[in-house]
């Protein structure tokens, strides 16, 4: 019979092995019930290489943006106090001179602002001539900026240099923006049996529930939903989205980016001046080309029509032609609702191209044109998550453009054209940064494969100028496009610099004008064909 002493010491092991027993699962209950990632993709491992780039960009945008602290209004930018003078002036400007602007920025109390960081907006016009182009900014950061025109055109010519926000307001902008992603409301609806659960989703959800995750590891890409009671996570067939009413913004900076200090100019009464043609000779430039780079400014318009500053153009206007140049083609359009409005207008201008009922539903479902004489097959698809809008959209084929790139075969009739940004504005700029990498690598990924293979990136336009700066204003889509031409400027694409051709433009609206999207289509069919 076992002593005591043994007796004891069998007790003293049972009772350590069922104290670890207890820790061990109140570790494992706790790990599932802290489902609550603070970043798109939680991970254990060292950060990757992507992970660090995006922190590198990030820094280097943060660098451009003062933080300044805001006290007072009479302390930030006055366009009305702001002083221009041109450097150099001259009696007689040519056709293709350049036209330089000293801007010094003032207070409300006319002192001299010692740094700089004000979000401005150049532009050339002559209106008579239908003409415009937009101008470049150096920010000399001590109050002072360089404003740098092309004189495109013969004619008379006035200039616009507003005032979108002020240094303050920039900065503002800047915080608030990477505080949160939860100024948007995701809500996801469920199948369950003849009836629908509603759930909320979203890039991060703060909640100790029981979250279905929908996680793809190799771009670590995710999108999470609450998962409803007895339902499953694969029951998810829709989304609709709406404001969460939440704002990073003091009162103080509210007012500052209120409508009536929004987009103010700086050169009223500035007087037009007169360019003349002066015998100059255009200089021939070649056809525009996959792999061209380019410059800022990227063109001008003229009586209505684009023009690129590094190529020459052809104006592909008949239907014939437009035909003749997509026969036997694949296109595949990706993005939002901006490069959708291709779609509207090639199936109202080119007749043959009839749209293929593929099933869906809604406004964002997947579009299809087809012309079976011509073998020309065009398809436009929504990017993924996040797609904000307060319509009910199917998730099912809610995929990223990564893989939908990553299933292009590819050939020399195969053409993809990629925009993304207006649905990212409202989200911490790490979710842009990551996605615009991972569509990079794809591109390189089909590019090896298929070299022949046209891919055409489109810039994101601008839009309101009045319409919620902090939701979805043009200083976080003016950070985007800064972002996606670095990122994007060693690949074999072509580029359709819509930034710049909206600012030419004046068009100022979230959807652009059919002139504006026809210049577009005009330029992409000059890169295919």
């Amino acid at each position: 019979m076992p002593s005591s002493v043994t007796i004891c010491k069998i007790l003293l092991f049972l009772m350590l092995v069922l104290t670890a027993y207890i820790i061990f699962m109140a570790s494992e209950n706790f790990s599932k019930k802290s489902s609550c990632p603070e970043t798109p993709l939680k991970t254990i491992t060292e950060p990757t290489e992507t992970d660090l780039r995006i922190k590198k960009i990030i820094e280097q945008v943060d660098r451009q943006i003062p933080h300044r602290p805001f006290s007072h209004v009479n302390t930030t930018t006055s366009a009305t106090h702001s002083v221009t003078k041109i450097i150099n002036p001259k009696t007689t400007y040519c056709r293709g001179d350049q036209l330089d602007i000293l801007l010094e920025v003032r207070d409300y109390l006319e002192h001299r602002k010692q740094y700089g960081g004000d979000f401005l907006r150049a532009r050339i016009s002559s209106p008579k001539l239908m003409t415009g182009a937009s101008g470049q900014i150096t920010d000399f950061n001590n109050g002072t900026y360089h404003v740098s025109f092309t004189l495109f055109w013969a004619g008379k010519v006035s200039v616009s240099l507003l005032l979108i926000h002020p240094s303050e307001g920039a900065s503002a902008l800047w915080r608030a923006r990477n505080r949160g992603y939860d100024k948007v409301i995701f809500t996801g609806q469920f199948a369950n049996g003849t009836s629908q659960v509603f759930s909320e989703c979203g890039l991060v959800l703060n909640t100790s529930a029981e979250l279905c995750q929908y996680l793809d590891h190799r771009d670590q890409e995710a999108f999470y939903c609450v998962k409803p009671q007895r339902v499953s996570c694969d029951a998810l067939t829709h989304m609709k989205t709406r404001s969460s009413g939440v704002s990073y913004l003091s009162i103080k900076e509210k007012n500052l980016l209120r409508k009536s200090n929004v987009g103010i100019e700086i050169m009223r009464g500035f007087e037009p001046i007169t360019v003349s043609q002066c015998n100059n000779v255009e200089t021939m430039r070649e056809k525009c080309q996959i792999g061209m780079k380019s410059p800022i400014p990227s063109g001008y318009s003229l009586q209505g029509k684009w023009n690129p500053a590094f190529c020459k153009l052809t104006q592909l206007s008949n239907v014939d032609v437009i035909n003749d140049c997509l026969k036997g083609k694949l296109i595949y359009l990706m993005g939002d609702s901006t490069l959708r409005q291709w779609m509207d207008y090639f199936s109202k201008f080119v007749k043959t191209l009839k749209y293929f009922d593929h099933h869906g539903s809604g406004a964002f479902k997947k579009y299809i044109l087809l012309d079976p004489e011509r073998h020309i097959h065009m398809q436009w698809k929504k990017h993924g998550p996040p797609f904000v809008t307060n319509k009910l959209y199917s998730f099912k084929n809610n995929e990223y453009i990564t893989r939908e790139i990553d299933r292009v075969a590819g050939d020399r009739n195969t053409a993809i054209v990629i925009t993304l940004g207006q649905h990212f504005r409202l989200f911490p700029v790490d979710i842009f940064i990551r996605r615009v990498i991972n569509i990079q690598k794809a591109i390189r990924r089909l590019l090896l494969r298929s070299p022949d293979t046209k891919v055409i990136l489109k810039a994101e336009n601008i839009r309101e100028l009045h319409n919620e700066a902090e939701q979805v204003g043009d200083f976080h889509g003016y950070i985007q496009y800064l972002i996606m031409r670095d990122i994007f400027q060693d690949l074999n694409v072509g580029i359709i610099d819509a930034w710049d051709m909206t600012i030419a433009y004046d068009s100022r609206i979230l959807h652009p004008p059919n002139n504006v999207i026809e210049n577009q289509i005009n330029m992409f069919l000059n890169y295919i064909c």
